[in-house]
């Protein structure tokens, strides 16, 4: 591992023992079981506003419901909720920043804040309920947090890729080599995002499909900016190529793009803590609502096809419009499939970033909060 993957992973470790400690000497009966809780139909959610977790189909059309749905339902008092994401500028966390341009939180007597913080740092304040919730995955980090006793768990999907994006793993081909089959085993592979990451996941995917595994490979951390450069200049053989610099290679004889993020399974979204998982579910709820309404009204297709609302979102996120509309729109999607925790601590086991059982998914995947708040029983 890099030296730089190590010491994060040192470091977190040290602070999720340290939240722990806390956690039991501060028990506030956060930890009792969660009374059952009454699911109603809701208006504007049928069929359509669910789907078997079951169902990995690639082409699986994602849950939605009518646009103004589900509707707002007030909290009797107003609460305010801080939410911690490491970027405001992706894509990926739009839906977040237009459900607070849009007042959809404080339609639920909800006041959100977004708080761009790293995952090492957020993480052992969302166990601690200094946090209420996390944008960002069930990265192996998380995962060490839930073994150790952490009231922590995926409440909410984010997106999965559209058939159309190349956002994924590329290399440069050698000599005689066709993009069909390229032996990856013993190559170098440039990335800004560690062997802890969900992208562990698609990448040994990718990989052993040509004749390489995540152990076969040599991995070099590197910064954003340098990636690109390495792979065109020789400094890495294949790298992952994040939205929209793949574009950069696409069409270009010399690149292959070996996979990406498999389709409609998304990776990651919110992961709440006890504040909202047991002391004030009705506020995970009510968060869960507009996000899936936000969804629903403003990103329920190919939202980008929409140039007034195009624009609008690239003055949010503050990005060049021409940037984001490069790439095709994200399918964005609260559900959470059945198995991806599994597939994900399976590929943190093939990286060496994780040892012992698995994590079961129960202790891990909560999806009766937002199938609530769709009035799924």
């Amino acid at each position: 591992m890099h030296p730089r993957t190590t010491a994060l992973t040192l470091l977190l470790t040290g602070a999720l023992l340290a939240a722990s400690a806390c956690a039991k000497e501060d028990d506030t009966g956060a930890s009792a079981p969660a009374k059952p809780r009454t699911v109603t139909p809701v208006s504007g959610c049928g069929k359509g506003s669910w789907t078997d977790p079951a169902d990995l189909a690639p082409g699986r059309e994602p849950a939605r419901c009518a646009p103004g749905t589900p509707a707002p339902k007030p909290l009797p008092e107003k609460r305010r909720l801080t939410i911690a994401t490491g970027t405001l500028s992706a894509e990926y966390v739009a839906p977040l920043q237009m459900a607070v341009d849009k007042g959809e939180f404080e339609k639920e007597g909800l006041d959100v804040e977004l708080k761009v913080l790293p995952t090492p740092d957020a993480l052992p304040l969302l166990a601690k309920g200094d946090l209420d919730a996390q944008w960002a995955a069930p990265e192996a980090a998380v995962m060490n947090g839930i073994t150790s006793g952490f009231d922590i768990k995926w409440t909410a999907g984010n997106f999965s890729p559209d058939p159309r994006s190349k956002s994924g793993l590329w290399v440069k081909l050698k000599k005689g080599e066709s993009a069909a089959h390229v032996p990856m085993a013993g190559r170098r592979l440039g990335t800004m995002i560690g062997k802890g990451s969900v992208i562990t996941y698609p990448m040994n995917k990718a990989l052993k499909k040509h004749g390489g595994g995540l152990d076969e490979i040599r991995f070099q951390q590197l910064g954003s900016a340098d990636v690109l450069t390495a792979l065109r200049q020789g400094g890495t053989d294949s790298a992952w190529l994040l939205d929209p610099v793949w574009r950069k290679v696409d069409g270009d004889k010399r690149y292959a793009f070996l996979g990406g993020q498999p389709q409609g399974e998304p990776l990651g979204g919110l992961l709440f803590g006890p504040n909202l998982l047991k002391k004030d579910p009705d506020a995970g709820v009510a968060l869960l609502r507009a996000y899936i309404r936000t969804v629903n009204t403003y990103f329920a297709g190919d939202y980008k096809a929409d140039e007034a609302f195009a624009g609008e979102l690239a003055e949010l996120l503050k990005t060049d419009e021409d940037v984001l509309l490069a790439t095709p729109s994200l399918r964005m999607d609260w559900e959470i499939r059945a198995g991806t925790t599994d597939r994900l601590q399976d590929a943190y086991r093939a990286a060496g970033v994780s040892e012992g059982d698995k994590v079961p998914e129960e202790k891990v995947v909560d999806r009766e909060l937002y199938e609530e708040a769709v009035g799924h029983k």
